[in-house]
């Protein structure tokens, strides 16, 4: 626990919880679901009944699955660019498409019509009908259907299936794979299952006949670009042929003319005759300036090499034969002359050969001539057939562009229709559903789980709802926290069955164990101890204040204290009702003048106890409280008893309370559980302010720990103080427990 310091009533500390102190308090919310418990518990209660019948009044719903496999890229038996998807693998857009097309009313339209459930009346389930719809159904049906024909009827039909296929289905894909499951329910089983299956059946069909409808739009599309360009190709050729006849064009590989192929040889042959030419030079050249034998030409020929192999032969005779006959010897001079002739013949043969290579230049230097004159008269043919090919070339790159462009879509249309007449498809079905043995719904498991949350949630909120919206006092610290003042008593209500006065005289139980603690509170209440003269009031009547007084006197003679219990309450007394006493004569009689205090005091049955009734009710009570005989009376009464206590009338809308808080010691206000409001106590606090009264603390009466909760107090509830708990421990006899 925590202390604060009240405001305006120094000496007295304010205790505050701690977990309060920090802004929240877990127990408070306990309490106030303890006080609660049973708002929770009947609509827990009511909730989980409620859920009950409904789930035995619900019709049960049967569930069948069937398991689909959808891929993006489909089993490509014919590769065809441009009818394969594009789209990117980690796209969700496709996957989400193919979801929203199970769910599609045009897939519920032709699952309808393939199942045949239009013309099946155990298929649509009619919604239960409002009582307004029965008797507007009731008083027009006859003129409906007389306006009705077959032909709406069907359709209606037809609509109405489509509304409950589409009704009962439910597409769940699978994460992380590329399966999904098409369930639908149904209150047949054995239509659910049906269902299901038709379902994924007319999804594939549907999913090949888009595809093939792409194909078949892609041929006829095709098949109107071919007519077109094989019109047009057939134009361009005719054009370019025309004019080639025209203009003497003939091409031999449809890029060069016979003019071109004859420049292009013309031009090849007069490189050889060149080259032919400058190496025939080259050797004439060598010819001449070579002497004698020393050409290659002439030292390779066959002839030469035998003459010099015969004249080796005879120069080498004659040198043998020198040395024994003279040069005019006449063998020698035969050997000298054959030797000549063959020097004779060689020279000839030279002659000849360097003749020859003359006579080669020569004409090899007349052929490149004629030849460069033929090549000149050619490229004047081809300059002039070129400036007649332009409009050609034209026309011809227009006939090989219609021509590619014909052969493209032509292949194009061939490959679409072997592709498109394949069928392959990216949709199969991995498990057919099976006929449900059990309903999916309802589940009574789950309905009552459901309606015990529901029906906590809304007991929680109602309980909340009604503590916040009562702005009652409930606790100490509800008091403590709305009037800043210190509770320095809380005073439980009587168990069942006991009524107020029997608890307070009952010095053993809760009551009067919460009015000895409250005494020993009011000791310790200031530096002087308990306050001399105390008067006890309320903000409202009926908040225990008049008990207060009586068990508070009552506890303070039990320890020797003489005490001195005043009724104060001039408008409605009962301290004399409490105490069996009468009240003929009492505090009116002494303020007006008529009586003595002596003579209005009473005794009572309990010791030391004297008490002053109210007396006969006078009609002005406010200004005989508010005169100086009152003040008299207390002193003279703090003279004879310890104690002085009186029993104020309510605070609100009256006078006397705060008259007589503002000439005693200190004031104690008596505040009711559940039943003093908080702007009335404030209201009444304010009021003991400007009174200037000293209040000492609150008390906090009725308190029913059972409805809020343990913790409070002084053990009642948790202990018995009316006996011990083991019957063979003896008691002490009443009047040595009072004494």
């Amino acid at each position: 626990m925590g202390y604060l310091r009240t405001p305006g009533y120094p000496g007295y500390p304010e205790l505050v919880d701690g977990a309060d102190a920090e802004g929240f308090d877990f127990r408070k919310y306990l309490r106030i679901l303890h006080k609660h418990r049973w708002v929770i518990a009947g609509c827990i209660g009511t909730s989980v009944l409620l859920s009950l019948i409904a789930t035995f009044l619900m019709t049960p719903i049967y569930q069948a699955t069937a398991t689909l496999q959808i891929d993006r890229e489909v089993a490509n038996v014919v590769q065809v660019e441009g009818l394969q998807t594009s789209e990117n693998v980690g796209d969700p857009q496709f996957y989400q498409t193919q979801y929203e097309l199970l769910q599609s009313r045009a897939l519920a339209e032709r699952a309808v019509a393939a199942i045949g459930l239009a013309d099946d009346p155990k298929f649509v389930v009619k919604a239960p009908q409002s009582v307004l719809g029965w008797l507007r159904s009731a008083v027009f049906s006859s003129a409906k259907a007389a306006s009705e024909d077959g032909e709406a009827s069907v359709e209606k039909a037809q609509k109405d299936a489509i509304d409950a296929l589409q009704r009962g289905l439910a597409v769940s894909p699978i994460r992380n794979s590329r399966l999904v499951k098409v369930t639908f329910s149904h209150p047949n089983a054995d239509m659910a299952l049906r269902v299901a299956n038709g379902l994924a059946e007319a999804f594939i069909a549907s999913n090949l006949e888009r595809k093939y409808d792409a194909s078949s739009y892609a041929r006829k599309f095709l098949e109107e670009r071919l007519q077109q360009l094989k019109v047009k190709l057939e134009e361009s050729e005719a054009q370019l042929v025309a004019y080639a006849q025209k203009q003497g064009i003939i091409n031999l590989d449809d890029r060069q003319s016979l003019k071109g192929n004859d420049l292009a040889s013309i031009n090849a042959k007069l490189q050889d005759a060149r080259n032919d030419r400058i190496r025939l030079e080259q050797l004439w050249l060598q010819a001449q300036k070579a002497g004698g034998l020393g050409l290659t030409q002439i030292l390779g020929d066959p002839t030469i090499q035998e003459n010099r192999k015969l004249r080796s032969q005879l120069a080498a005779d004659y040198q043998q034969k020198l040395g024994l006959y003279k040069p005019a010897f006449p063998a020698m001079v035969r050997l000298k002359a054959q030797i000549q002739e063959l020097d004779d013949q060689a020279k000839l043969a030279a002659g000849a050969i360097k003749a020859s290579i003359q006579a080669q230049f020569e004409a090899a230097k007349s052929a490149e001539a004629e030849l460069a004159q033929q090549l000149e008269a050619t490229k004047t043919d081809v300059l002039d057939q070129r400036s007649r090919s332009i409009q050609y070339n034209i026309l011809q790159r227009e006939v090989d562009t219609n021509r590619t462009l014909y052969d493209g879509l032509l292949q194009r249309y061939k490959e679409i229709g072997v592709a498109g007449g394949v069928g392959t498809n990216n949709i199969s079905v991995v498990d057919r559903a099976e006929r449900p043995s059990i309903p999916s719904s309802p589940k009574l498991l789950v309905n009552m789980m459901m309606a015990l949350v529901a029906g906590t949630a809304l007991g929680v909120a109602g309980a909340f709802g009604l503590e916040f919206t009562d702005d009652t006092f409930k606790s100490p610290e509800d008091v403590e926290s709305g009037l800043a003042m210190p509770v320095v008593g809380v005073i439980p209500k009587p168990k069942s069955g006991i009524t107020v006065s029997e608890a307070a005289q009952d010095a053993r139980s809760g009551m009067s164990e919460a009015y000895r603690s409250l005494r020993t509170a009011l000791q310790f209440a200031s530096a002087e101890g308990f306050p001399r003269t105390l008067v006890v009031t309320s903000s409202r009547p009926s908040e225990g204040k008049s008990t207060t007084c009586v068990s508070l006197a009552t506890t303070l003679t039990q320890i020797g204290m003489k005490v001195l219990l005043v009724d104060a309450d001039l408008r409605n007394p009962s301290l004399h009702k409490h105490l069996a006493l009468t009240n003929e004569v009492g505090l009116s009689n002494y303020l007006a003048g008529a009586k003595l205090p002596q003579e209005v005091a009473q005794d009572t049955r309990t010791n030391h106890l004297t008490f002053i009734s109210a007396g006969p009710l006078p009609p002005n009570p406010a200004e005989l409280l508010a005169g100086s005989r009152f003040t008299s009376l207390l002193g003279l009464a703090t003279e004879s008893f310890d104690v002085v206590i009186v029993d104020s009338p309510p605070i609100m809308g009256l006078a006397d309370a705060p008259l007589l808080a503002g000439v005693v010691s200190g004031t104690l206000l008596v505040v009711a559980a559940n039943e003093t409001r908080r702007e009335a106590a404030k209201v009444a606090v304010k009021r003991l302010h400007f009174a200037r009264a000293s209040i000492i603390g609150a008390v906090l009466s009725k308190f029913d720990t059972a409805q809020v909760g343990y913790g409070y107090g002084y053990g009642y509830g948790d202990y018995d103080y009316q006996g011990s708990a083991d019957p063979d421990v003896p008691k002490l006899a009443r009047s040595s427990a009072e004494g």
